[in-house]
């Protein structure tokens, strides 16, 4: 399976070259036959947009039921935390504020940069010539702000109609994701309740939902050899070769946040959390970090990550056997980061300023999405996709980062190990031996770890 998913992304890096040298050619061309220059444009139009339209809906196809699946089984896996006590809740703490630091960290280097803007404006303008119907359909239906009353809150999280909030007839689009994470983790909070028996069976049929689902997506993902060269083909010769700089500065820009959110605030929660040495923490971690890096796989790492933990790092092994598995599941905060980056950039491409309360409320569910990421090659695309359309942004957009999706995948994925591994130790650091003795978790009430990439 690693071995066929690496030739997957050998063949899309491969046909994203293909597609940008065809389309550099013909601009080039272009210069001496315009005839070929306009005809491409039209094989575009025609027919290479319809075939990345292909690929791209397949993804979209599985948003919904995506998300609430694995959402659910996520929160029902947990079992009966109460057992762990604070054990858990300085755990759940640690992995919102790690996902959120590590999101807000992106939007300032987005916002900084500001990649998106690199394109001149008639390339701005001929884009959305192309997609700007869909944007404005959504923008038309945003409101004017984001309201921080509660009743707008409750509103945004709890619409009267929460069929019309996810199919986006509401008008509130903010609320399309929202109100259907909301509803994921009370459906599995209330299966906390439930019967061994009947939890089990409960988990079963979302473990299939997500199979499912996960299943369409390796299909789509076949398509991507095909249909990413041919998107990105469309894009140069409609736009020109300024987006090959904007692109370049985004994957800078992201690894760069990624960099720091893993050097200076993993750091400080070493230093300062922990009472532990970084460099130290860092050089006992290093095997752990590589596997991450090269098998883009929480679960592959997982094996590695525990032993090293109560090995290396002296963590206790009920601390490790809880927080580890449940941080591959739920701790993603450069997966969070990533997604925060891709909704401003692709905002920013398609000229939708987003103010400062909407980059809030893009923090929050960016973190909160990251948690529903199915663990598989290009899972987060349906997040992805999910957050830019309730923002008004055309989802066609993550179109443009899908060639490169497989070095910040592996980027990310080693964040992610990462940071589980610093909030590890802050949790053993916080836990007194006594309040775990007699404790030790159950691997299936710890949490499932997921499957393939971040």
């Amino acid at each position: 399976m690693k071995s066929n998913d690496s030739r997957l992304a050998g063949r899309i890096l491969w046909g994203l070259l293909f597609g940008l040298l065809a389309g550099l050619a013909v601009l080039a061309l272009g210069q001496v036959w315009p005839g070929l220059h306009e005809g491409a444009r039209s094989l575009s139009t025609q027919v290479l947009d319809p075939l990345g339209q292909v690929f791209l809906r397949l993804l979209f196809f599985v948003i919904v039921p995506l998300v609430f699946a694995s959402l659910a089984s996520g929160v029902a896996q947990l079992g009966r935390p109460g057992l762990l006590g604070p054990l858990a809740g300085k755990t759940f703490v640690l992995f919102f504020a790690n996902m959120a630091i590590g999101v807000a960290i992106g939007l300032v280097m987005m916002n900084v940069l500001r990649p998106g803007e690199g394109l001149p404006p008639e390339a701005v303008t001929r884009l959305m010539a192309d997609y700007g119907g869909a944007a404005s359909k959504h923008v038309a239906a945003q409101p004017n702000g984001v309201s921080t009353s509660l009743p707008a809150i409750v509103d945004m999280f709890m619409p009267r109609n929460l069929l019309g909030a996810v199919a986006g007839t509401q008008r509130n689009a903010l609320g399309e994701v929202l109100p259907l994470i909301l509803f994921a983790i009370l459906t599995g909070a209330a299966a906390m309740k439930l019967r061994s028996e009947d939890r089990a069976r409960l988990m079963g049929v979302l473990d299939m939902v997500t199979a499912l689902m996960t299943g369409i997506v390796d299909m789509a993902l076949r398509l991507a050899p095909y249909a990413v060269p041919a998107m990105i083909f469309s894009v140069v010769v409609k736009i020109g070769p300024g987006i090959v700089v904007t692109l370049g500065i985004f994957v800078i820009g992201c690894l760069g946040a990624l960099l720091l959110h893993l050097g200076v605030t993993m750091s400080l929660w070493l230093r300062f959390l922990a009472k532990r040495s970084p460099l130290a923490f860092f050089r006992d971690i290093r095997a752990v970090m590589v596997t991450a890096f090269s098998t883009s796989s929480s679960n592959a790492t997982l094996p590695a990550a525990l032993e090293c933990a109560t090995r290396d790092l002296g963590v206790k092994p009920s601390v490790a056997g809880f927080v580890l598995p449940l941080g591959t599941t739920m701790n993603m905060s450069g997966t969070a980061l990533f997604e925060g980056c891709v909704v401003l950039f692709v905002a920013q491409v398609y000229g939708v300023h987003l103010e400062l309360g909407q980059q809030v409320s893009l923090l929050l569910l960016s973190v909160l999405s990251a948690v529903a990421v199915a663990g598989i090659p290009g899972g987060s695309l349906p997040l992805i996709a999910g957050l830019l359309a309730s923002f008004g942004i055309p989802p066609e957009g993550i179109g443009l980062v899908l060639g490169v999706d497989r070095l910040l995948d592996m980027s990310r994925t080693m964040v992610n190990v990462s940071a589980d591994m610093v909030t590890t130790v802050v949790v053993d650091a916080w836990t007194p031996k006594s309040a775990v003795s007699g404790h030790e978790p159950d691997a299936n009430l710890a949490g499932v770890p997921k499957q393939g990439s971040d």
